[in-house]
């Protein structure tokens, strides 16, 4: 289905939903028996006789839906929700979160069993007003993350950590990894992905295990922030999925969200503490790619180039000439990781997988960080004090 035939078939599902009818921009009501005499309740939204053009129509719920509308949540034509269309069907595996249909379907919304996408889901789904205002959210009372934690919800609550806990865990990573020399290649491991815009997991810190945890650390739990921070539609507008910055600025002097300070010392060992938070946690990310790129380099002898844009995300460079090695005209996969290397890494794309990761959770962020920063450490000779560095 084109872009436009996404947006016609939205559009029709609105107005179906208000029982109208559109044709040549007149709006015309939906034949219906007249009420019986003092009942409230009227089955379409427009007046009962037209024809009526639609800016005079007053509908109750018009700016949620453009501001809908004009979210991620709704652009059908980006890659989230297109990325199967010629595949004629979204894979079970991924429909849940990206597809309205998939994500019913899942909680059992849509009266199939529970916890499995049974299918096939439409492509050209996006997220829509019935994954959020169904009335099946009610009943949902618990989410399980992808490190086994069982989290309680209440309302949306189940909408929002459904689909932003990430797909993987430091768990996944740990039994993949149980045995195995740490910095030995082994042919048999491949990159663990804990997928994007991972808010949830980050929100719930240590309490849901999203990251890798070294044996020995402890890791700061939930996120509670100030007292009316208590969910996710406490910062955002949930139809733009904006930010509503003005209740910072209760507490916090910042002109952006990036501004703001949560510590009074330096974490990325700068010193510099007239800057937000998240230029320690950009600072030690980006630290922490290089130390995995120094060490692929130099210890496993395997460099390896990592590029956002493709799945799996890091790939091989054999001849250490900065480019990705080619095979068939594809990119090649990197395939010697060793446990060392794939837990830092899983750690890294988990912490820059949210954007928001300084306003959801900063102290778990930076804590794996500086975890992994100083499991690489060692191997590469760096010395981890030196570095000044906080956790």
């Amino acid at each position: 289905m084109s872009t436009l035939g996404r947006i016609a078939a939205r559009l029709l599902a609105c107005a179906a939903t208000s029982g109208a009818l559109f044709a040549g921009g007149v709006a015309y009501a939906q034949t219906a028996s007249e009420p019986e005499s003092g009942d409230a309740s009227v089955p379409f939204a427009l007046p009962k006789s037209g024809p009526f053009t639609p800016a005079d129509i007053n509908i109750d719920n018009d700016k949620a839906i453009a501001d809908w509308f004009r979210s991620s949540h709704a652009n059908a034509a980006s890659e989230a929700f297109s990325h199967w269309d010629d595949d004629g069907e979204i894979r079970a595996a991924c429909a849940t979160c990206h597809s309205g249909e998939g994500f019913r379907d899942f909680h059992g919304l849509d009266g199939t069993p529970a916890g499995v996408v049974d299918g096939p889901i439409n492509t050209g789904g996006v997220v829509d007003c019935g994954t959020c205002h169904n009335a099946g959210l009610s009943e949902i009372t618990e989410i399980t993350m992808p490190s086994g934690v069982v989290h309680p919800v209440t309302g949306v609550e189940a909408s929002c950590l459904t689909c932003h806990q990430g797909r993987t865990a430091g768990t996944t990573v740990e039994a993949a990894i149980a045995g195995l020399p740490a910095d030995e290649p082994n042919p048999e491991l491949r990159f663990i992905n804990p997928h994007y815009a991972t808010a949830a997991a980050t929100w719930l810190g240590g309490y849901g295990a999203a990251g890798y945890h070294y044996e020995g650390q402890d890791y700061s739990g939930r996120f509670f922030h100030a007292r009316p921070v208590a969910s996710c539609n406490s910062c955002h507008e949930p139809h733009t999925l904006e930010v509503e910055f003005e209740p910072c600025l209760t507490c916090h002097l910042a002109d952006s969200p990036d501004d703001i300070r949560i510590a009074r010392q330096s974490y990325d060992g700068s010193g510099n503490t007239s800057v937000g938070i998240k230029s320690d946690i950009d600072a030690n990310a980006d630290r922490l790619l290089a130390m995995i790129r120094a060490y692929t380099d130099d210890v496993v002898g395997s460099p390896v180039i990592y590029d956002g844009t493709r799945y799996p995300y890091f790939f091989a460079d054999a001849n250490g000439d900065g480019a990705i090695d080619m095979a068939d005209g594809r990119p090649v996969a990197y395939v010697a990781w060793t446990p060392r290397s794939l837990r830092t890494a899983f750690n890294w794309k988990l912490v820059t997988a949210d954007p928001g990761n300084f306003a959801h959770n900063p102290h778990y962020a930076l804590e794996l960080l500086y975890d992994s920063i100083e499991d690489l450490s060692d191997p590469l000779g760096v010395d981890i004090e030196a570095l000044d560095l906080l956790r």
